[in-house]
């Protein structure tokens, strides 16, 4: 019951944002590409700044299933390197060990990849590693416990189920899917993240 009541919240929030968080909210905006709600078919007034702004926010928060603080400590992060906030925010986050394991197609959304790795599936240079905010470095390998191989749910990622709905490995990534493992060859840039953000935006609202 907990879990049809997540994925309902989960199409109605991605209603809500317009893009589909997962491939069942990608189905429902197929058919209703319009808001939740019996206004949502109408047409909206102008939004102020601030609401375009916070809802990319918003947007970005979604993809990567983050916190509110934890979004506002990765861009005090992304502030202080060199380069644009905007991009090196977005490629911090995408260093996330829960949305590795996702784009690698080892999960379906990124709600599963983090379950995965809270249940301690997920080793990291062969060790346990329970936290999804982990940041993987070039060159770290990460792979499903030998043990957890044998479940139903790795089986299923290891033939490749999940491709139908995932974009196609972006190359920062070298994946070995049939060993359920996969190593980050170096830093993703912001144009390969397939991730729907308009970071200035973003920028824009915490710097206000």
């Amino acid at each position: 019951m907990a879990s049809k009541s997540r994925s309902r919240s989960q199409v109605r929030l991605s209603r809500a944002l317009g893009i589909a968080l997962t491939p069942k909210a990608a189905r429902y905006l197929e058919r209703r590409p319009y808001g939740p709600g019996e206004h949502g078919r109408a047409r909206r007034r102008s939004e102020s700044d601030y609401a375009v702004r916070l809802k990319e926010k918003q947007r970005l928060r979604a993809q990567y299933g983050i916190r509110e603080a934890q979004l506002q400590k990765a861009f005090k992060e992304a502030r202080r390197q060199e380069g644009l906030a905007g991009e090196n925010l977005v490629e911090l986050l995408e260093m996330r060990l829960d949305a590795l394991v996702l784009r690698a197609g080892f999960a379906r959304t990124i709600a599963q990849a983090r379950q995965d790795v809270v249940h301690r599936h997920i080793l990291v240079d062969g060790k346990i590693v329970d936290r999804p905010s982990y940041r993987i470095k070039p060159g770290q390998i990460v792979q499903v416990k030998p043990n957890s191989q044998t479940k139903v749910p790795f089986q299923v990622a290891a033939r490749g189920a999940h491709r139908d709905v995932l974009p196609a490995v972006p190359e920062y990534l070298n994946v070995d899917l049939e060993k359920l493992r996969f190593d980050l060859v170096r830093r993703p840039k912001r144009a390969e993240v397939p991730v729907q953000c308009e970071v200035q935006l973003v920028v824009e609202f915490y710097s206000r």
